[in-house]
């Protein structure tokens, strides 16, 4: 895979990153693995096993790596998705976790690998930028209160209805 963005994401898994990448090929849909680099003889990992996943997902190249138990994912880096519409927000909501990880408040949910996920309406960019401090204050009071973000719901604090 010739790197065509600058800057890459490159996410370090304990194990099981061409698992990672299997799952999220089949949430989004719209992606492939572009290079899969094997662990050689004499090297950290067992040899043959899979080292390196490079893959595209909407467009977007990444990089999984099988690092070992050296540094763990934490909710210091996530990935944000913005969603078009509550369908996508429930779709990715119940699909990213699914077979171990767990939901998180505002919107946050973690995969089975560790890996934190943002699953926010596209929406909330112009909401939070607003010039009206009241809107964009009502709208944060109402996103605290959520687990999974309710579209319908954050709209109607923002409107103030």
């Amino acid at each position: 895979m010739k790197i065509q963005q600058k800057i890459t994401p490159f996410i370090w898994y304990e194990k099981g990153a061409e698992d990672a990448v299997a799952h999220y090929l089949k949430v989004f849909g719209g992606g492939q693995v572009t290079h899969t680099q094997r662990w050689g003889e004499n090297s950290p990992g067992v040899a043959g096993s899979v080292m390196v996943v490079q893959f595209e997902l909407q467009g977007q190249q990444m990089t999984a790596f099988n690092g070992g138990p050296h540094f763990k994912l934490t909710e210091a880096f996530s990935l944000m998705v913005a969603c078009e519409d509550q369908a996508e927000i429930d779709h990715l909501w119940t699909e990213l976790p699914a077979g171990g990880g767990k939901p998180k408040a505002c919107g946050w949910v973690e995969d089975a690998w560790g890996l934190s996920w943002q699953i926010i309406p596209k929406g909330w960019f112009d909401m939070i930028r607003d010039p009206d401090a009241a809107r964009v204050q009502r709208v944060f009071q109402a996103i605290w209160a959520m687990e999974k973000i309710d579209l319908p719901a954050l709209k109607k604090a923002y409107d103030g209805a």
